[in-house]
């Protein structure tokens, strides 16, 4: 098949700034860092709700003034996730995100009373998407804070797994392309055992050794685990969203992205890694 050049160019270009705005909002500060997620969990609930409307005629047909609460009530639970000293008119920002968790939470229960047939849709689909969705973002941010005496471990942990995903996904592909012949998964048919494997492995081995010599040898362990993690659970983030986007009929989550579809196809595997990360650093590297 001839190369389409305009598609080429479009992707090509699409794919630069993503990484130029990927790598400011990673690196410039921490808020840059929060602001960065902010936007990215809104933009995945906005292409979730579409996608399960899609899927449920149920939640489709339920008062969008319900279904558009977990979001509030999500990024109520990102804010909350904020380093809890900052201040905001002398309020901590934590009480904040749990007025808007509490409040956005009542609407929500009410709301729902008032759904007949809609109700299991909505109370089913609206945990998930907080699961899903608040949860690893609200976990990714907090990441950004956790420290071990005074090395930023959560930070490191954290560009580590942006890093991890971006390698694992750019070496299962080479691999795959190259001596790819199995079907890994009928969910994902452009999978394939061998690219899956072999980039995994591939990812493991570049991550840890660019980590160990460029970054600190004495934090190994944490560079071996989470491009594990990234290898392995980004794998079947992966899978699931892709599994979302068949049931719902579409080819990509959203286009805010030319060529390369909406902020779940980008952020599927992150998504489901960062609550194991958060989980490994949290309770083995910051206490053990």
């Amino acid at each position: 098949m001839a190369l389409n050049k305009k598609t080429f160019r479009t992707r090509t270009l699409t794919a630069l700034i993503f990484i130029i705005v990927m790598l400011c909002g990673l690196l410039i500060n921490q808020w840059s860092f929060y602001s960065l997620f902010f936007i990215i969990h809104w933009g995945c609930w906005i292409e979730y709700e579409k996608l399960i409307k899609l899927i449920s005629p149920e939640y489709a047909k339920a008062d969008l003034r319900t279904t558009s609460l977990p979001k509030l009530v999500g990024c109520g639970f990102l804010i909350y996730c904020l380093p809890h000293d900052f201040k905001i008119l002398n309020f901590n920002i934590y009480f904040l995100g749990e007025m808007i968790m509490l409040i956005g939470g009542i609407k929500f229960i009410l709301g729902t009373f008032k759904e007949n047939e809609n109700k299991i849709a909505i109370i089913k689909y609206a945990s998930l998407g907080l699961l899903y969705i608040s949860l690893s973002w609200g976990l990714m941010i907090n990441l950004r804070n956790i420290h071990f005496i005074v090395f930023p471990i959560g930070f490191v942990a954290a560009i580590t797994l942006v890093g991890s995903v971006w390698v694992n996904d750019t070496m299962q592909y080479i691999v795959g392309s190259l001596i790819g012949k199995t079907p890994f998964s009928k969910i994902s048919p452009n999978k394939t055992l061998e690219g899956t494997i072999g980039g995994s492995i591939l990812c493991v081995v570049a991550v840890s050794l660019i980590g160990y010599f460029l970054v600190n040898k004495n934090l190994l362990n944490l560079f071996i685990i989470v491009s594990l993690i990234a290898a392995v659970i980004g794998t079947l983030g992966d899978l699931l969203e892709s599994k979302i986007k068949r049931l719902a009929g579409v080819k990509d989550s959203g286009n805010f992205m030319p060529g390369h579809g909406g902020f779940l196809d980008r952020f599927d595997s992150l998504i489901l890694a960062a609550p194991f990360v958060w989980v490994v650093v949290l309770f083995w590297f910051n206490i053990s």
